[in-house]
Order: structure tokens, then sequence, then C-alpha cells
């Protein structure tokens, strides 16, 4: 009898207890949550700030001079869409932008085939930390140091490598000076330069792939080859996606090593489209058509990343 008549008020006494314990740790949590978020904002200020000044800034403002007739030493002037009624009939345009898209192919193509071969033979057949730095190395190097290196390199007359091709019987080869040629070696340059950067990712990926996955093939009578296609590529969707989004957009941005080794040159054989607009606001100060031109690629760029994200599937994986 006693434990019933207890009973209700010890039931009142643990709801009580709950509620004071339940309403303590909240107000101690809004109170955490709210220093916390200040000293995040505190923390993440100067990055802010950076991108506000240097990237959000300079996007709106090229965005609005776009619109604009712009000389520098004139205040700009809207003139609406003329920029891009004119960019439509500008065969140099067009033509750039048709190298662009050249070199953008090749350097993909090649990029994928070069860091994915790499990053699978470093994966299957050896662990060395040494060769991985090795392979990184070319990245870490300026773009300009390279493209100096590689003109040198290059040349006709003394370069070392046509110094080799005349030893072995050849006759020079103008890599950089005859138009059936500037291309490939630009994106040849482009590769060696950028591949080693690629070939960490996919090899970062490829460690997130259980070992048991191929031990199965073997089990199975399956060939390295047969793995690689059928097991590999698949579960390697996502990084592959990342790589290929990444490269195309580092393909169509190439600037430096251009106008270090050829400036867009023989007869605009190079010339890609960074290169015109370049040329366009610091060669002829013509701002506002550069920012048109501008602003043309950015859209083309944010178009092909979407379209080959959706393509590819990126945010799907084989691994479920």
């Amino acid at each position: 009898m006693t434990t019933v008549r207890t009973l209700p008020l010890f039931t009142e006494r643990l709801r009580e207890l709950r509620t004071r314990r339940g309403r303590a740790p909240r107000m101690g949590q809004a109170g955490s949550r709210k220093g916390d978020a200040k000293l995040a904002w505190l923390l993440i200020s100067p990055a802010i700030l950076g991108f506000l000044v240097f990237a959000a800034y300079p996007t709106i403002r090229g965005i609005y001079l776009s619109f604009t007739d712009f000389r520098v030493f004139t205040p700009p002037t809207w003139i609406g869409f003329d920029n891009f009624v004119k960019l439509a009939g500008d065969q140099k345009f067009w033509t750039s932008l048709g190298v662009t898209v050249y070199f953008v192919v090749l350097t993909v193509i090649i990029t994928m085939v070069v860091s994915v071969s790499t990053a699978v033979i470093l994966h299957r057949v050896t662990s060395s930390t040494t060769l991985r730095s090795i392979v990184i190395l070319p990245f870490l190097i300026s773009n300009v140091v390279a493209a100096v290196v590689f003109s040198w390199m290059l040349d006709q007359q003394l370069g070392i490598v046509n110094i080799i091709i005349k030893a072995l019987g050849g006759d020079a080869i103008g890599f950089l000076s005859q138009r059936a040629w500037v291309v490939p070696t630009l994106a040849l340059i482009t590769v060696w330069k950028t591949a080693g950067y690629t070939t960490i990712l996919v090899f970062a990926g490829l460690q997130t792939i259980p070992p048991q996955i191929y031990e199965a093939g073997k089990l199975d009578g399956a060939s390295e080859v047969q793995m690689f296609r059928r097991l590999t590529l698949p579960l390697l969707r996502p990084i592959l996606a990342m790589v290929l989004v990444l490269t195309v957009i580092g393909a169509f941005q190439v600037f430096d090593i251009v106008a270090v080794t050829t400036k867009g040159g023989p007869a605009n054989a190079s010339m890609v489209l960074q290169m015109y607009i370049y040329d366009k606001a610091f060669g002829q100060f013509d701002f506002g058509y550069a920012s048109a031109m501008s602003l043309v690629l950015f859209l083309m760029l944010i178009i092909i990343s979407f379209a080959q994200m959706r393509l590819l599937r990126a945010s799907e994986s084989d691994q479920g």
C-alpha cells in the first residue's frame, strides 16, 4: 500500500527533475551555439572579405562593364548588348575559340589517360611514397618557369630536343613555330605540368576502393585489364568526373604558357581565347569588349561543367 501511494509522488518528482535538467542544457546549448557562431564568423571573416574584394566585386564589375564601352581613359558608357552583337560577327573571336577547343580536347584526353594509367600503376604495382612525390613535382613548378624551360628545350635551332632528333638522322621540328605542331606541343606542356596533380587525385580515389573487390575479381579469374574496365572505372566515377571538370576548366583558362612561349603565334595559330581577351584589354584598352568575351567564357564553363556532372552522374557511386 505504501508503495502504491508513493508511486504518483515519485513519478511527479521524476518529471520535475527531467524538466529542470532539460531546460538547463537547452539554455547552455543556446549560449554555447551563439558563442560558437560568433567565433566562427570571426575566423572566416578574412576569407569572406577576400572573396568579396577579389572575387565577388570584380565579377559584378566585369558583368557591368561587358554592357559598356570602356577604354580606361574615359568613363564607361552604357551600350547594352552592342558588345555581344559585335562578338557574334568577330571572326577572330570564333577562330580563337576554335583554337581553344582544340587545345582543350587534346589536353583533357591526354591528361585523363596519363593520370588514370599512372595512378593505377602506383596503386596496383608499387606503394613507394618517393615515386608519388616525384609524380607531383611538376605541378609545384610555376607555369612561367615551365614555359621558359620548354621554349629553350624545343627551340628549332638550339633546343636539346631538336639536337637529339638531328643526331638520330631526322630534321629539326619547329614545335612552337609551325602551325601543325604548336597547339599539340602546348597541350603536351600543359599535360606535363598538371598530370601529376590529377594523378594524385585519382590515386586518392583508388585508395577508397576496398581491396576485397579485387580479391574477388582474381578468384573469378579476371585479368588486370578486365578488373580495370569492370571494377576500377565504375567505382571511380565520382572522382573521374571531378578530375574531368577541373581539367576542362583549367584548360579553358590557359594563358601564361601561351603568353611566354608563342604569344599567340605563328599567325594566330595558338591564339587561345584568354590570349585574345588579354590583347583586347591590355593591348587595345577595349575593356568593355574584353569583359563581354570573359562573360561569354564564364557562361560556357558553367554550362560545360554542369553538363559533365550530369552526364557522368558525378554524385553517384557504384560502391553501394
